[in-house]
């Protein structure tokens, strides 16, 4: 009889250990992401005047282009942060490694926006910011993997795409929150004052919500030894040959990955790139991409709730599609009619699309790995992609319009990427674990 009940109580543990989080868990985690990014996102909206205070030049090319390599900084550290503090939450848990990369995160955007200006300090001015920037990009590549990792394992599995979800969502809003912060600023600030020490305000309005965000990490339980439903068991393989074994989806997720970093960065240039191409106002560069990063929040949890319904499938291979036949015609409006319109629907309907299948990617990839290696391995994938493509394709597009003329070049640089992304979405095989069945759209779970 004792041991009966004692069966009948561990069985009890396992199932409330087995059951999803409530769901207040997945924003908590959710929060801390978007506040992570919304400080490194930051830099890239406010390149110009960051430009001028660091890094003074003959010419505006010049400063920003000086600007641009110092936000590529802190793409350069990103892997070393994907593996340092992705095995740290492989081995010792989740909630330690995203409490460590906030507070990483939390020093280095204070240190940023404290530095005195290249008239006052001299050389010491870009020096500090480029280490600033690279202790944000070694932070900010071990916080995708274990965040993503922690979304996963925490929800149901009819709900766990709309859950990774949030993962994509919460970088739109940080990228919509910017935008707004810049429009603000720029309605509030002339022009001057807004290269002096503005953009120094945005990043203090981050740093300001750090004891929020480590408060609320604090506080999340673990997930790291919670039993998977659909898990295969893997205790006796080394970590290594797990690798191995799953290198087709590290290999796929690497291009698809790739492909969309390049085509975020594109993105995020629209702020700079509507000033100094296109030379229309702060505040209209602003606020469109603040609008098209708002869309791109709502459809990338829209596609989430849709996966979960309908199967991953279409939500991985659709959108992009949708992307590479409209990116170039919209691109093509903003450019011949330069207006407010064409600026902000182009741009709305761009991260419209690009939100979509947020989470059908994250969730596809993160699902594939076993647990034991799922937070390093996405990190690195993450960051990987990112390293050698988020950090210079700004550059790239700012080279390519300067010394061809061409206001398109950003567009056909999209273009292409997006082709190389679209292949590799299409070989991505369906892993979703329960769908409800809907015989006109789903496609089975291979």
């Amino acid at each position: 009889m004792v041991c009966a009940a004692e069966g009948a109580t561990l069985a009890a543990l396992g199932a409330a250990e087995s059951r999803p989080l409530p769901r207040r868990f997945v924003v908590a985690a959710t929060i801390g992401n978007a506040l992570e990014f919304y400080d490194f996102i930051t830099y890239a909206f406010f390149a110009i005047q960051i430009g001028h205070a660091f890094f003074p030049s003959k010419t505006g090319y010049g400063s920003l282009m000086l600007s641009l390599a110092t936000f590529g900084a802190g793409f350069v550290t990103r892997p070393l942060g994907a593996i340092v503090i992705g095995t740290y939450a492989d081995r010792v848990g989740r909630r330690p490694a995203m409490m460590l990369s906030f507070t990483m995160m939390g020093a280095a955007i204070v240190v940023l926006a404290l530095i005195p200006p290249y008239a006052r300090i001299g050389i010491a001015a870009p020096i500090l910011a480029i280490l600033a920037r690279m202790v944000q990009g070694f932070s900010l590549g071990g916080e995708v993997g274990p965040t993503t990792a922690y979304l996963l394992e925490a929800a149901p599995p009819k709900g766990r795409t709309l859950a990774v979800a949030w993962q994509a969502a919460s970088q739109n809003f940080a990228s919509a929150l910017g935008g707004f912060v810049g429009v603000g600023l720029s309605s509030v600030m002339a022009p001057a004052a807004l290269d002096a020490y503005g953009w120094r305000v945005a990043f203090l309005l981050g740093a300001a919500t750090l004891p929020f965000g480590l408060w609320v990490r604090r506080g999340l339980p673990e997930t790291l030894h919670r039993p998977q439903p659909t898990a295969k068991t893997s205790a006796a393989r080394p970590a290594m040959a797990l690798i191995r074994d799953h290198r087709r989806i590290i290999v796929l997720g690497l291009a698809a990955m790739s492909a969309a970093t390049i085509g975020n960065y594109v993105f995020n240039y629209m702020v700079t790139y509507a000033q100094t191409t296109l030379h229309m106002t702060p505040g209209l560069s602003f606020l469109a991409s603040a609008l098209g990063n708002a869309a791109g929040v709502a459809s990338a949890i829209y596609g989430g709730w849709l996966a979960d319904r309908i199967g991953r499938r279409p939500l991985l291979v659709w959108p992009n599609l949708a992307y590479l036949v409209l990116v170039l015609p919209l691109y093509f409006w903003i450019i011949a009619t330069r207006s407010a319109l064409a600026l902000i629907v182009g741009t709305t309907v761009l991260g419209f699309l690009t939100g979509l299948n947020g989470g059908a990617f994250f969730a596809t990839i993160t699902e594939a790995l076993p647990q034991r290696i799922r937070g390093r391995v996405f990190a690195v994938v993450y960051a990987v992609s990112i390293a050698f493509f988020g950090g210079t394709t700004q550059l790239v597009v700012t080279w390519l319009i300067h010394s061809t003329g061409n206001p398109m070049s950003p567009a056909w640089y999209l273009f292409a990427a997006t082709i190389v992304g679209q292949f590799a979405l299409m070989r991505l095989i369906e892993r979703t674990p329960v769908k409800t069945p809907s015989p006109a759209l789903a496609k089975p779970s291979q």
